[in-house]
């Protein structure tokens, strides 16, 4: 496995922040995509997940989480919708690596980006990030890959 440190650069995401139950992911991501689609505007980046709690730590009640995608085209940061937001990340500096197989097991390198940034006298500065680079419609679950992030300073 390779970890790197790199530099993500400031980007416009679309997302939505819920809590409770994982199994909303799906349905999420549906309603980001469609709004971006009928807002005439294109998706930039692969689709992601961001998890703020895990599901060791608190009830499925509690899970904080959010999804969502980067995208272009002439937006105001403001979003008349209920759900969907809309929010500009500054550029920051993460550690990363890649994962492939199923995507509901990419947490299983999180323990050697935890020891990365130790051994690299990182401090890391927010929630885990999960960036889905291919589909699970067109590919096996094998064969999908998850960048995993995580912020740091």
């Amino acid at each position: 496995m390779i970890i790197e440190l790199k530099t993500v650069p400031e980007h416009k995401v679309v997302y939505i922040y819920q809590i409770g139950s994982y199994e909303k992911i799906f349905k999420c991501l549906e309603t980001v995509i469609e709004w971006i689609n009928e807002k005439d505007l294109k998706i930039k980046d692969p689709i992601y997940s961001i998890y703020y709690n895990s599901p060791l730590e608190v009830s499925t009640e509690e899970l904080e989480w959010e999804v969502g995608s980067g995208f272009e085209g002439k937006m105001l940061i403001e979003s008349e919708h209920d759900e969907v937001q809309i929010q500009i990340i500054p550029e920051h500096k993460v550690v990363s690596t890649i994962f492939k197989g199923p995507y509901g097991e990419a947490s299983s390198v999180y323990v050697d980006l935890y020891y990365y940034t130790a051994q690299n006298n990182l401090k890391i500065t927010g929630p885990v990030k999960e960036i889905y680079l291919n589909n699970p419609i067109n590919d096996s679950e094998d064969k999908l890959k998850t960048e995993v992030q995580f912020p740091v300073i």
